[in-house]
């Protein structure tokens, strides 16, 4: 039986950045849509997904995930506004959006990107939109969520350092996922 942990590489937010997610979510909650809300402590802004990787194959990813931003140099990005995937009006996944530092995301994505490919790991096939994930609409979208969207393009989300990249596994229950940092590679350059 193939031992398989479920996979992706991660940059962490603040608790600055955290606390005012947590204000974004408050203000969407007593609109009284059907949302998944992410815990606050779980919040990441994701790199790249890999799905179930074979247990054995972890320690070449994390060495691919080390070399591809180790000359990179830290920088921090700021969180603004609010958002959906697919669009306001039909709501599936709600997030935060960044704006300063948006382009050394996309380097870091870049980079992952590549060094993953080398082990057989197909690059995404949609363009890469740096985004905290906050919640995921159940059901149909609200009219009252595409509103609010719109009232909160302004929203300052806070900011946050990106020293390092982290691959963490994901393990699925019922009351949500648990992730846990399995490596923490440092943008050293």
């Amino acid at each position: 039986m193939r031992n398989v942990i479920r996979t992706f590489v991660a940059v962490e937010v603040s608790p600055d950045v955290r606390a005012r997610a947590g204000q974004l979510m408050s203000s969407f909650r007593e609109l009284g849509a059907a949302v998944k809300w992410v815990e606050p402590h779980q919040l990441h802004l994701t790199v790249k997904f890999l799905g179930d990787v074979d247990a054995r194959e972890l320690p070449q990813v994390c060495s691919a995930v080390g070399e591809a931003v180790r000359e990179l140099p830290a920088f921090e990005i700021e969180f603004v506004g609010a958002g959906a995937f697919p669009t306001a009006a039909r709501p599936r996944t709600l997030w935060m959006g960044v704006g300063r530092g948006t382009e050394g995301l996309i380097e870091v994505h870049e980079r992952v990107e590549r060094g993953l490919e080398r082990l057989g790991f197909r690059r995404e096939g949609r363009r890469f939109h740096p985004h905290l994930t906050i919640g995921r609409v159940r059901g149909a979208g609200s009219a009252a969520l595409g509103a609010r969207l719109a009232e909160l393009a302004s929203f300052v989300g806070g900011v946050s350092s990106v020293d390092e990249v982290v691959v963490f596994s994901s393990e699925l229950a019922r009351e949500g996922p648990t992730y846990e940092a399995m490596f923490q590679a440092p943008l050293e350059g």
